[in-house]
C-alpha cells in the first residue's frame, strides 16, 4: 500500500524514488511536499481585495460674482460736530435743550448775563446819535462856498454816470466818458480842500468812531445768545444754570447723527486697491450687521508715525443706533470680478513652493491632484483663474493627504440644526 502511494506520487509530482535504505526519511519528506501543495492551492484560491472607498466632500464648480474685501478694525466719528464755546466769560442765565435734544441751525440753545452789556450797547447807541447830529449840524453851518463845492460835486457824479450808461449802450464816446471822468475827479478834490478848511472832516470821523462802538456792543450783546451752528442732537451739557464756564471752555456739544464716518488705517498696498466710491459694511463688536456705506476718503498721505493710510467710510445711521466712539469692522469691496469660476476656499491646496491645486473628481470617482491659478478671494471662495472647467467637482473636505488615483465616495454634509423659535412666534 505504501509503495503504491509512493508510485502515484512519484507519477504526479515528477518526485524520483529514492532507495529503500532512506526509509525512514521518505514519509517526512513526502508529508512536507504535500503540505507545501496544499497550501499553494489554498493561495491561489482566494480572491483579491479591492482598494478602500474613502469619504469625502465636495463642491461643483460655478460661475459667479466674486467681490475681493479688505476688512480691519474702525472707530466711528459723527458726520459733523460742534463744541460750542462761548465768545465772552459770563455766567450761564439758561438752558433751553438738554442732553438728547433734537436742535436744528440756528436754533437758540442757552443764554448768558447780559445786563451789563445791554448797558453798554444803550451808552454806545446815545453817543452815535450825538455825533450823527453833529455831523448834520456842521454840513448845515457850512459857508456858501462849501455847499456850492458840494454841488458840484454832486452834478458831476450825475453827468459821469449818465455818459457811462450811454456808452455802454454803444450811443456815446469814449472820449466823452473820460471827459466826464476828469470832471468829477476835479469836482471831488475841490470838495476835499474846502471840507478840510472848514473842519467838516472832523465831524465826519466822530460819526465813524461812534459807529464803530457802537456795532463792537451790538456784537459783545449777542455773543450772550448761544446759537447752534448745525442740526444735530446734544450729546454733551457739562455745566449747570449760574455757573461761569472757564474762558474756552465748551457749555454744549452738538453731533450730528443721520450719518457716521468709519475711520480706519490701511497699509499702502491694501490703500493702493481702494477708491472713493467703493461700497464697505460696518459691523459692530457683537457680529450684528450694522449698515452699508461708500468710501468718502482715501488720504494722499502717508503718516509717518504709522506708516499708514486714513480711510474713511461714511454710512447712514437710522435711528442713531451706531455710537460714535464704537469700534467696528469695517469690510471695503475693493474688487468685483462678473461670470467668474468660483469654488470653496478649503478645496485650494498650497504645496511649499506656494503652487496651489485642488483635488478633481473624475467621473469614476478616482481623484487627481489639478494645478489652478487664482484670483480674487473672499471669506469664504476663491476664483479659479486657470485650470477648471464649470460643473466639474473638487473636494473640500479630506483632500489633505489624500493619494493620487484614489476612489471617493462624497458624503453630503451634516444639515445646520434649526433656529430656536422665539416665545410668542
Amino acid at each position: 500500500m505504501v509503495h503504491t502511494t509512493e508510485r502515484a506520487l512519484s507519477r504526479a509530482t515528477g518526485w524520483a524514488r529514492f532507495p529503500r535504505h532512506h526509509g525512514r526519511s521518505r514519509p517526512i519528506f513526502l508529508c512536507t511536499a504535500v503540505s507545501a501543495g496544499l497550501l499553494a492551492g489554498c493561495s491561489s484560491s482566494k480572491p483579491q481585495e479591492a482598494p478602500p472607498l474613502v469619504s469625502v466632500e465636495a463642491a461643483t464648480v460655478v460661475r459667479k460674482t466674486i467681490q475681493q474685501k479688505i476688512k480691519t478694525d474702525a472707530v466711528l466719528y459723527p458726520r459733523d460736530k460742534a463744541a460750542i464755546v462761548p465768545r465772552i466769560t459770563a455766567p450761564i442765565e439758561k438752558f433751553y435743550v438738554d442732553r438728547g435734544s433734537h436742535v436744528h441751525a440756528g436754533q437758540l440753545l442757552a443764554t448768558l448775563e447780559n445786563k451789563d452789556l445791554a448797558a453798554t450797547l444803550t451808552e454806545n447807541q446815545g453817543a452815535y446819535q450825538q455825533a450823527e447830529s453833529a455831523y448834520a449840524s456842521a454840513q448845515e453851518s457850512s459857508p456858501h462856498d462849501l455847499k456850492l463845492a458840494r454841488q458840484q460835486l454832486e452834478a458831476a457824479q450825475q453827468v459821469f454816470d449818465a455818459r457811462q450808461a450811454l456808452y455802454r449802450q454803444g450811443a456815446m464816446a469814449r472820449k466823452d466818458v473820460e471827459d466826464a471822468g476828469l470832471a468829477l475827479t476835479q469836482a471831488r478834490n475841490q470838495y476835499a480842500l474846502i471840507e478840510k478848511k472848514y473842519n467838516l472832516q472832523a465831524a465826519k470821523g466822530g460819526l465813524t468812531a461812534a459807529k464803530g462802538k457802537l456795532a463792537g456792543a451790538q456784537a459783545q450783546l449777542s455773543y450772550t445768545k448761544i446759537l447752534s451752528p448745525i442740526s444735530g442732537v446734544i450729546t454733551d451739557r457739562p455745566f449747570f444754570a449760574g455757573e461761569t464756564p472757564p474762558s474756552g471752555s465748551p457749555i454744549l456739544t452738538v453731533m450730528d447723527l443721520s450719518s457716521v464716518v468709519a475711520r480706519a488705517r490701511f497699509s499702502p498696498q491694501q490703500a493702493a486697491e481702494l477708491r472713493v466710491g467703493n461700497e464697505a459694511a460696518i459691523v459692530t463688536g457683537q457680529g450684528e450687521a450694522g449698515t452699508t456705506g461708500k468710501v468718502v476718503v482715501v488720504s494722499p498721505a502717508l503718516d509717518p508715525n504709522s506708516t499708514t493710510i486714513q480711510v474713511w467710510v461714511e454710512a447712514p445711521n437710522p435711528g442713531g443706533r451706531l455710537r460714535p466712539g464704537t469700534t467696528v469692522t469695517l469690510s471695503i469691496v475693493a474688487r468685483t470680478v462678473k461670470d467668474a469660476l468660483v469654488v470653496p476656499a478649503e478645496a485650494i491646496l498650497s504645496g511649499s513652493d506656494g503652487a496651489k491645486s485642488v483635488m478633481l473628481i473624475g467621473p469614476n470617482g478616482v481623484v487627481h491632484q489639478t494645478k489652478v491659478e487664482t484670483g480674487i478671494q473672499d471669506d469664504r471662495e476663491v476664483q479659479i483663474v486657470v485650470g477648471l472647467q464649470p460643473g466639474q467637482k473638487v473636494v473640500t473636505k479630506g483632500a489633505y493627504g489624500l493619494p493620487e488615483g484614489t476612489k471617493v465616495t462624497v458624503s453630503t454634509p451634516a444639515a445646520a440644526a434649526p433656529a430656536a423659535e422665539k416665545p410668542g412666534s
